[in-house]
């Protein structure tokens, strides 16, 4: 029988253009690897050498550096862009902790500045504390660092003390750009110039930060970062705050990261006068949220590892219960610390935001003037204008049992009076 020359067999195609798909991943990789090397001691090198200083203030840095990116090479098995985009934030990060440290060994005013019971709020991810942090900004005796304070907390130019404009345009143009190359990044974790940060991106700066783990799968870096004392992450963040506080004055800062409830041993040595506000949501709901999210941000940066779905999906709920263990412990070991926390269930917020905020000035025995009143009613009212609910798919369809699940967090559901949700 004569083979028809001119047609593959479907199977047979399919087969080459797989092999060629992998001929050309393998390539990029390679090129990737070359020219974006993640090498701990090329980073700090190339810091030191773009910026001329030594001095990163803290001789576990490096070390700390070299963890993290052996675990992301080993393990995060990132694509040619996810390669380009995580050389470049480390680079920012170590060349920003060059810059602080310099200017602060030359300036001591800021390191006089006193912060002044904190409010922190943490609890359940995916559980309305941005919502939450947006508003109680609101006040204007509150102040969040912002995004552009963050990835920017210097001028620009030395000739160029007071240039915020600078400074928020240069933010916004970067985020657009990641906007453009991840556009998926929108939908699952939306960020500007002008909106408060998370604590986590104030931790990078000392390479203990929980934003790594959740960004990559790094189980290497996560087991040290488990191990580790995380009071370097807050007197770095004690200090960025002061930092900055000197060039606005601020009677109350309000922070804002689930994963504080992982740590608070250290937030407290560090701020020991802290008021802690935990979010509080139904885990189900919570889960469907996390789990998009998480798996979200890790493909921004890398291709799919060999763990399965439904085995992330596990991790995921595993880490969330493991959180909500440790903030529940960690309040019935600590009986005189009762007063310093503050609950909040997402339904009742999302009910209700302005009687909300109400509840917690009463409870911190604060005045709400009528301005902050407004100022608060009119950003709910526009939040709730723009924002859409995802489908989520059900815990079923994620691989986990929903059983199970309402086991896992019976004991953290019958503690603070949270309504399973079916999922």
């Amino acid at each position: 029988m004569i083979r028809n020359p001119g047609f593959l067999h479907w199977n047979e195609g399919e087969n080459i253009n797989n092999r060629m798909s992998e001929r050309s991943t393998t390539l990029c990789d390679a090129a990737g690897r070359r020219f974006w090397t993640l090498s701990s001691i090329n980073l700090c090198a190339g810091a030191r050498r773009r910026t001329n200083l030594k001095n990163f203030g803290d001789s576990e840095i490096e070390s700390r550096l070299a963890t993290l990116t052996a675990s992301i090479e080993r393990e995060a098995n990132l694509h040619f862009l996810g390669r380009f985009l995580t050389r470049m934030h480390l680079r920012d990060l170590l060349e920003t902790r060059l810059r602080l440290v310099d200017l602060w060994s030359h300036s001591t005013a800021s390191n006089c500045e006193r912060i002044t019971a904190p409010i922190f709020i943490t609890g359940m991810p995916r559980s309305g504390s941005t919502f939450l942090h947006e508003l109680l900004i609101q006040d204007r005796v509150h102040r969040a660092p912002l995004v552009w304070e963050v990835m920017f907390p210097f001028p620009l130019r030395e000739e160029r003390k007071n240039d915020v404009r600078q400074r928020i345009k240069k933010t916004a143009a970067r985020l657009w750009w990641f906007r453009r190359i991840v556009p998926r990044a929108d939908s699952v974790h939306p960020m500007r110039a002008t909106t408060p940060h998370e604590c986590v991106a104030i931790h990078s700066y000392t390479l203990l930060s929980q934003e790594f783990p959740t960004t990559y799968r790094i189980p290497s870096y996560e087991r040290f970062l488990n191990a580790a004392s995380l009071i370097p992450a807050y007197q770095w963040q004690k200090r960025f705050l002061q930092h900055l506080q000197t060039q606005r004055r601020t009677r109350r800062w309000v922070l804002k990261a689930p994963d504080h409830v992982f740590s608070l041993d250290a937030l407290f040595a560090v701020f020991p006068d802290a008021m802690i506000i935990q979010m509080h949501r139904s885990p189900v709901e919570v889960l469907k949220s996390s789990i998009r999210l998480t798996e979200t941000l890790r493909q921004m940066f890398a291709r799919p590892g060999p763990e399965k779905k439904d085995q992330a999906a596990l991790r995921e709920a595993q880490l969330i219960a493991e959180g909500m263990d440790r903030i529940t412990r960690f309040r019935d070991s600590h009986p005189e610390l009762a007063s310093r926390f503050l609950d909040v269930n997402y339904r009742e917020l999302v009910r209700d935001p302005v009687g909300t905020v109400q509840r917690l000035y009463r409870r911190l025995d604060r005045s709400l003037t009528n301005g902050t009143t407004e100022r608060v009613r009119t950003l709910a009212f526009n939040r709730s204008r723009y924002s859409c609910r995802q489908t989520n798919p059900s815990l079923t369809e994620i691989g986990l049992d929903t059983r199970v699940e309402a086991r896992r967090f019976e004991h953290y559901c019958a503690r603070f009076g949270i309504q399973q949700v079916q999922g």
